[in-house]
C-alpha cells in the first residue's frame, strides 16, 4: 500500500466538519467540482467555438467525458491487474478528480488563447495550459488564502503531465517577433510543455517524498523540437488521465464534427476507415466498415452505438506496463498504456480530428480572432493596471509588482476568462458604441 505521504496537503488546513467520513480524494473531487475554475469550463472552447450552437462539446463536457472514460479505464485495470492495482492504491475518486481538473488551466479561445498568452508572457516566464492548471490548483483558486484548492499530493502529481519548469525546458523563443499582433504566426509560438518557475516552491513540495534518483529521472528530458526540450515521464495516475483525454478528444470530439457536417463521409473513409483497415487488426478489420456506416447514419442512436463501441474497444485494450525499472516508486515505475495496434488506431483518429477539424480554415479563423482579443486585452491591462484591473486583481498586481511578477497576475486574470467574458471586456474597451459598466 502507498505511504500516507501521498494524501498530505501542502497546507494542513483541517476545518471542523462534523461526521465527515469522506476520503482525501473524495474531498479533492468536491473542491474541483465546486471551484469557479471548473464552472468556467462551460464557456470555454473545446474544438468548436462556444456559442456556435447548443449541441457541441465545451471544455466542461469534454472534462466530464474524460472523467467517465478514466473511471472505465480504472475498472478495466483492476480487473486485469488486481494485485498491481492494489499495490498502487488505484482509486476511482482520485482518477475522476484528475480527469475533471485536467483542463482548468486552459484559457479562452482554445489553443489560440494559449499561444497569445505565451507570446505576451515571452519575457516573463511564458504561459502553458497545463502549467496554469498546476498554478490554479496550488495557488489561485480561493478555497484557501494562498494554497489554491490545497489538494492531496497524489492528486497534484496526477495533474502534472510535464514534470519540469519552463526554464529547464529552454522556453526562450527563437522566432523573430512580429511587427504587430496581427502578423503573429501561431506555429512559431507554441509554448514548451512545463510548469512555471514562479511555482517552483510547490513543485519542490510535490516531489519531496521522492528519492534523489527518482526525482532526477522523473524530471529528465528528451530532445523536443528545435525550440525546447520535452519531459519523458508521468505518474501512473496521470497516464490514465492522458489516455482518457486522448480518447475523449479522438472519438467523442469527432462526433461533434460529424453531426455538424464539418467532416464528410468520403474524407472519413480515406482518412480513418482505410487507414484502420491497413493496420490489419482483427477487430477493426471486422467492424470498421459497419461502424463507419453508423457514424454517418441519419439515426442518432446508431452514431451513439458506434461511438460507444470505439470507446469500449480502446478502454479494454489498456494494460499496465513498466516504463522504467530504474524507478523506485511504483507510481512512477508503472503507467497505463494501450497495446501497440490500438495506440496506432487512436493516433489515426486524433490525426484525423486535427487535420480535418482543428486545422480547417473556419476553425482557425475563430482561433485567430480569439488570439487577437487576448493579446489586445493583455496590452491594455499592462498599460495601466491600477486603472483597468478589477479591485482585487489590482491589489494582487500591486503586491506582485514589487517582485517583478506583475505580468503573471495580469496573465492569471486573463487566463481565467471565458470566451464570452473576454469578448465583452474587449468590446467595452475598444468598441466606441458599447457603453455602460461591466463586472
Amino acid at each position: 500500500m502507498m505511504s500516507s505521504v501521498w494524501t498530505e496537503r501542502c497546507f494542513e488546513h483541517n476545518p471542523n466538519r462534523e461526521d465527515d467520513h469522506r476520503s482525501s480524494y473524495q474531498r479533492d473531487k468536491a473542491r474541483v467540482l465546486h471551484s469557479a475554475a471548473f464552472r468556467r469550463l462551460q464557456s470555454k472552447t473545446q474544438v468548436l467555438g462556444v456559442g456556435l450552437n447548443d449541441f457541441h462539446r465545451t471544455r466542461l463536457t469534454h472534462s466530464l467525458e474524460a472523467a467517465q472514460i478514466g473511471q472505465g479505464i480504472a475498472a478495466q485495470l483492476k480487473q486485469k491487474h488486481p494485485e498491481l492495482t492494489n499495490q498502487l492504491d488505484l482509486d476511482n475518486n482520485l482518477i475522476e478528480t484528475i480527469c475533471l481538473a485536467h483542463d482548468i488551466g486552459h484559457p479562452a479561445f482554445g489553443h489560440g488563447g494559449e499561444i497569445a498568452l505565451h507570446y505576451m508572457m515571452r519575457e516573463h516566464g511564458g504561459f502553458e495550459g497545463n502549467g496554469q492548471t498546476f498554478r490554479i490548483i496550488s495557488k489561485l483558486e480561493p478555497y484557501t488564502l494562498n494554497h489554491g484548492m490545497n489538494l492531496s499530493r497524489r492528486t497534484v502529481l496526477g495533474l502534472v503531465k510535464y514534470p519540469n519548469t519552463m526554464s529547464q525546458l529552454g522556453y526562450q523563443q527563437q522566432s523573430a517577433e512580429p511587427a504587430s499582433f496581427r502578423q503573429l504566426k501561431a506555429s512559431d509560438w507554441h509554448p514548451p510543455k512545463g510548469l512555471y518557475d514562479d511555482d517552483q516552491d510547490v513543485f519542490d513540495w510535490l516531489l519531496a517524498p521522492l528519492s534523489s534518483a527518482d526525482r532526477d529521472l522523473f524530471c529528465s528530458m528528451q530532445n523536443g523540437n528545435k525550440r525546447h526540450g520535452k519531459t519523458r515521464f508521468k505518474s501512473f495516475d496521470c497516464s490514465i488521465m492522458e489516455l482518457a483525454d486522448d480518447i475523449a478528444y479522438g472519438i467523442h470530439d469527432l462526433e461533434d464534427a460529424i453531426t455538424t457536417g464539418i467532416v464528410k463521409r468520403e474524407d472519413f473513409i480515406t482518412g480513418v476507415t482505410d487507414k484502420l483497415l491497413a493496420l490489419s487488426d482483427p477487430w477493426f478489420t471486422a467492424n470498421i466498415a459497419n461502424l463507419t456506416e453508423k457514424l454517418f447514419s441519419h439515426h442518432h442512436y446508431q452514431r451513439k452505438d458506434a461511438i460507444g463501441a470505439l470507446v469500449n474497444k480502446l478502454i479494454t485494450s489498456i494494460s499496465i506496463t513498466s516504463v522504467n525499472e530504474a524507478f523506485e516508486l511504483p507510481l512512477l515505475k508503472f503507467n497505463a498504456a494501450l497495446n501497440a495496434p490500438h495506440q496506432q488506431a487512436l493516433n489515426v483518429f486524433k490525426d484525423f480530428v486535427f487535420k480535418h477539424v482543428i486545422k480547417k480554415a473556419n476553425i482557425q479563423r475563430l482561433e485567430y480572432k480569439g488570439q487577437q482579443v487576448i493579446m489586445e486585452l493583455f496590452e491594455a491591462f499592462s498599460s495601466d493596471p491600477e486603472r483597468l484591473l478589477p479591485e482585487n486583481t489590482s491589489e494582487r498586481w500591486l503586491a506582485a509588482v514589487e517582485r517583478d511578477k506583475g505580468h503573471r497576475v495580469i496573465c492569471d486574470y486573463i487566463a481565467g476568462m471565458t470566451d464570452g467574458y473576454a469578448a465583452r471586456i474587449h468590446r467595452n474597451l475598444f468598441v466606441a458604441d458599447t457603453g455602460g459598466a461591466f463586472i
